[in-house]
């Protein structure tokens, strides 16, 4: 599903992505994790072309991301060619991204209307049916001011999923929640994780990287340190690097 090969990504002199090669399979879960500044996150909008790279390859189901391929051509995908694809490639931030002046349904329906061409009421029954599949069908006209953090998250997971994605990202989903609502959105991704959906999860989470991850990724300064099962990488790491890093995660 995902194949990046020598990915580079620099913000003027500071390099983020040095090189990055991952391949995830289709239906696999892979779970990233390493410190603040590793990456992580660049790599996530790189693979939904929010960021472009600046080296390397970037393929999503054998299409290279941000472009389209015309025999040994490649032509750069501009707007909605570029929305169209990146809508095969769904993606859940930090911060929720809901539109204020939206209930919970218009924010899911929305980009069923403007990118899939969905018509209002198909639109509508759709987004009402994932988020029943979120559990908030009671929430379907509520604005995002009179939701909890995890409400929000379940909305926004609930927009994704409506797409009908063939990938779903996720960049730290609970890491500006209150504690006591981490694990209703981890609920959530649990089950999304056993239905099969390739999912690349960028996570501090380490017991949701322990239950549902079928691969760990660790990054440190832009590059992939150390990669296998959760069981090699969290419980028996090789690598100097991960073995501090998870020390202090375990400490904190």
């Amino acid at each position: 599903m995902i194949q990046a090969i020598g990915v580079r990504k620099s913000f003027g002199s500071l390099e983020v992505l040095c090189g990055v090669d991952l391949v995830v399979a289709s239906g696999e879960v892979v779970c990233v994790i390493g410190p603040s500044g590793s990456g992580k996150s660049t790599l996530l909008r790189c693979i939904n072309r929010l960021e472009t790279i600046d080296g390397g390859t970037l393929r999503v189901d054998g299409d290279y991301v941000g472009y389209r391929r015309s025999g040994s051509q490649l032509h750069e995908l501009r707007g909605r060619a570029l929305a169209r694809q990146r809508a095969d490639i769904g993606m859940v931030f930090q911060q929720f991204n809901l539109f204020p002046h939206m209930t919970a349904v218009e924010n899911v329906a929305v980009g069923l209307r403007t990118v899939r061409g969905v018509n209002k009421r198909a639109a509508t029954e759709r987004a009402e049916h994932h988020l029943e599949q979120v559990g908030l069908s009671d929430k379907r006209a509520t604005y995002p001011e009179q939701l909890s953090g995890g409400q929000k998250q379940r909305v926004a997971i609930a927009r994704a999923l409506a797409m009908e994605p063939k990938l779903m990202l996720f960049d730290e989903p609970t890491s500006a929640l209150d504690p006591e609502l981490v694990n209703e959105v981890l609920e959530i991704m649990i089950a999304l994780a056993r239905t099969g959906l390739t999912m690349v999860c960028v996570t501090h989470e380490i017991g949701f990287a322990r239950e549902v991850g079928d691969r760990v990724v660790f990054m440190d300064q832009g590059r992939v340190v150390e990669e296998g099962s959760h069981d090699a990488v969290l419980t028996n790491p090789q690598h100097e690097r991960t073995k501090a890093f998870l020390s202090h995660l375990i400490r904190s």
